[in-house]
């Protein structure tokens, strides 16, 4: 195997942690919020705060990895997406800032102000639409690079359908792996009214989700036959993803084994998430940029590679205590420390 392919591979285990992750964290904000316009705030938004504290530190950390080792495996990658990114990415990082500034509110008491608990919900879905968008640009057709100028067409980018299909598919993602992770704390908790409350939230977003997921699937194959083909080819894969999907939609239905639950739930994404990124391969922007070709010196990569497995092998251990000492201690999670 390749240096490259190895560097693609770590790189893709970093997004697929940030998009757990992160998911949990933007579809908590806009839970407390829809929660305090229905005057259910009092049912759930502690339990939200109790796991917001000791984690929203560290919720970006898979992303600044996959962000800094893309640039570093792949330099081409900076100058294409760096260009084209540059409206949705400055979006993304206003409301990133936006969204930092709410927990340093909340911390000092601020966290009744409805005011900056819409912005809350709000960034949690705005932020992971404005970063889908690089998906999108992914698959080709919306940059044009002539006489080292790169340009994105906007007009394109937002009359496609296949652009409002993925930031559909990851809006009801967010809120999908959200609802089902909170659900499953709110059962690590024994807080029943939460709990019930959560459980319905995840059952009514399993829904949209899939959906989304096969209008998203329709589209690419209309817009990108290569692509589309290609995950075909990993049929099982996809298989599997609605496999996991049926099994964490029982379990939710049936209202027992929330943590089995989540577990196929992230199963059923690494599957789909893994079949969409084999059958990217081998490019990392259609067509400017492929995986053999934008990689780096291969002296370069190897130490690249070491330094990322060295740092997935310390941020794991790391995330397991974090989750011992706040997330799975059964006093803390039912309030009493």
């Amino acid at each position: 195997m390749s240096y490259e392919i190895i560097g693609i591979s770590v790189l893709w285990i970093f997004l697929y942690g940030y998009l757990i992750v992160a998911s949990i964290d933007f579809g908590a904000g806009f839970f407390a919020y829809y929660a305090r316009v229905t005057n259910k705030d009092h049912l759930i938004n502690r339990l939200i705060s109790r796991y917001l504290s000791p984690v929203w530190e560290i919720t970006n950390v898979f992303f600044v990895f996959f962000y800094i080792g893309l640039l570093g495996f792949f330099p081409d990658a900076a100058h294409y997406y760096g260009s084209a990114m540059l409206v949705p990415g400055s979006i993304a990082i206003i409301l990133l800032a936006i969204r930092g500034s709410f927990y340093a509110f909340e911390n000092y008491g601020s966290k009744k102000n409805i005011v900056f608990l819409f912005l809350y919900g709000a960034t949690g879905l705005l932020i992971p639409a404005s970063l889908s968008v690089a998906l999108v640009l992914s698959e080709g057709g919306f940059i044009v690079a002539a006489n080292g100028i790169v340009t994105l067409e906007y007009f394109k980018l937002f009359t496609s359908p296949l652009t409002w299909s993925i930031v559909g598919l990851a809006l009801t993602s967010v809120l999908f792996i959200s609802a089902s992770f909170l659900a499953f704390y709110a059962s690590r908790a024994d807080d029943k009214p939460a709990l019930k409350l959560l459980r319905s939230y995840a059952l009514f977003w399993s829904t949209p989700t899939i959906i989304a997921a096969f209008t998203a699937f329709l589209y690419l194959s209309q817009y990108n036959k290569r692509h589309f083909q290609n995950m075909m080819d990993l049929w099982w894969l996809l298989g599997l993803s609605v496999v996991f999907f049926l099994i964490t939609l029982g379990l939710l239905y049936k209202g027992h084994r929330y943590g089995l639950a989540f577990i196929s739930l992230m199963l059923q994404f690494l599957c789909a998430f893994f079949a969409y990124g084999i059958g990217h391969y081998p490019y990392i922007l259609d067509p400017y940029i492929t995986v053999q070709s934008g990689a780096t010196q291969e002296a370069m990569g190897i130490a690249l590679i070491g330094a990322f497995i060295g740092g997935l092998v310390l941020l794991i251990p790391s995330l397991v205590l974090v989750f011992r000492l706040f997330l799975f201690d059964a006093d803390y999670v039912k309030g009493k420390k």
